[in-house]
């Protein structure tokens, strides 16, 4: 029964995609499937209202086309839900893309519905290197573990640190920022005296912090998806003392993602960590998309990193629909982005041809308090860093 149900959705999925020619209504639809509710609500709230800043500065129409955006929550990564939610999205709503995705495993569910459909998934932030070798309709506007984590391993060594502890969590992503560090930081001379996996869902970090102190690591290289587990993570660093110990906390910047600065408060001083996007960065474009999204929603807090993802994702939405006038034509459309290249609130951006992730600058930042509010201060900039994770299909 469940092959012929499954048979019946793929032929209407292919049907769509194969017969639904212009957008109906001169509106095209795109789905974006991401976290609105439970402990990562706020990265669906920043994927929402960066969609809304970037249509109040560029307009809801292209080509005489209306794009309006779909929203589904799905509240933890949960890759079965992940393909449900975009196969309702394709059949029902008849989108002609899909976006957003927090979590890695929920993006890569979907790679054989976007095959069969031929339709883009536009990938606001999982970070797996990986995910786009799994079909060539995926393209990703945020980073990877490997981009942001090989100059932070060449910056931790310059600094006279050799030997380090790496702890991640025990995913797609994790993974990739382990490997990353250790490649880069034993080949430059250090040693990775300890690797830590932590599972996703962990609450409580005191064992972790008790092998990191035994290990007699000088730093420890940390990645945790954002939200409660960074938050916890970091907590859990000062309260077991390794901050006293002098042992170093370093990581890409979803550790210190600024909705979570005030909680970790003063705690969070010093942190260092290499990233593509601070709310702080010091360019035109960037100070015109926080005062936007201050005039829209009246504060600016929740802005960061999954902001950015989903405001250039939305760029890039719009490249494809004006390449196709709208019509749902999901390899011509990726086809017209590739070696794109234009301006973003973080800096210069470029769709690489080959995976479809954008090459972009990485950022050294530490955690400053700057008119009595703690920012990721850029104090330097590593330019034009491409994935270096990507292995090509």
């Amino acid at each position: 029964m469940k092959s012929v149900l499954r048979g019946a959705l793929l032929g209407a999925v292919v049907g769509l995609a194969l017969g639904a020619g212009p957008a109906l209504a001169d509106t095209v639809k795109v789905g974006v499937i991401a976290p609105f509710s439970g402990p990562f609500a706020t990265v669906g709230k920043t994927f929402k209202e960066a969609i809304e800043v970037y249509q109040a500065q560029n307009g809801k129409t292209v080509g005489g086309h209306t794009v309006q955006f779909v929203y589904k929550d799905l509240d933890q990564a949960n890759p079965a839900q992940s393909k449900a939610l975009a196969q309702e999205l394709v059949v029902k709503e008849k989108v002609g893309y899909l976006a957003g995705f927090f979590f890695t495993p929920d993006a890569l569910a979907v790679a054989p519905l976007i095959d069969e459909a031929n339709i883009p998934a536009v990938i606001f932030n999982a970070a797996t290197s990986a995910i786009t070798e799994k079909s060539p309709l995926y393209v990703r506007t945020s980073f990877t573990l490997w981009q942001a984590t090989v100059p932070l391993a060449e910056h931790v060594y310059k600094t006279g640190v050799r030997k380090v502890v790496t702890a991640v969590s025990d995913y797609g992503p994790g993974i990739d920022g382990e490997t990353a560090f250790k490649t880069t930081f034993e080949k430059a001379g250090g040693q990775v005296v300890d690797s830590i996996r932590m599972p996703l869902k962990s609450a409580d970090f005191a064992p972790f912090m008790q092998r990191i102190k035994d290990s007699g690591a000088e730093a420890v290289y940390a990645f945790l998806p954002a939200g409660p587990t960074t938050l916890g993570f970091a907590k859990a660093f000062n309260d077991n003392g390794l901050r006293e110990k002098g042992i170093k906390f370093v990581g890409p910047g979803d550790i210190t993602q600024e909705p979570d600065l005030l909680a970790l408060g003063d705690a969070a001083l010093g942190i260092t960590t290499t990233f593509h996007y601070s709310a702080a960065h010091d360019s035109a474009m960037n100070k015109a998309f926080i005062a936007k999204h201050k005039e829209l929603f009246g504060s600016s807090d929740t802005v960061t990193f999954t902001s950015a993802g989903a405001y250039d994702g939305t760029h890039l939405i719009y490249k494809m629909v004006e390449a196709t006038d709208g019509k749902r034509d999901g390899a011509k459309a990726v086809e017209a982005v590739k070696n794109l290249a234009w301006e973003s609130p973080r800096g210069p951006l470029k769709l690489d041809p080959a995976s479809r992730h954008v090459t972009q600058n990485m950022y050294l930042r530490v955690v400053e308090k700057v008119d009595g509010q703690l920012v990721n201060k850029e104090i330097e900039t590593f330019p034009n860093q491409p994935d270096y994770g990507f292995k090509g299909k």
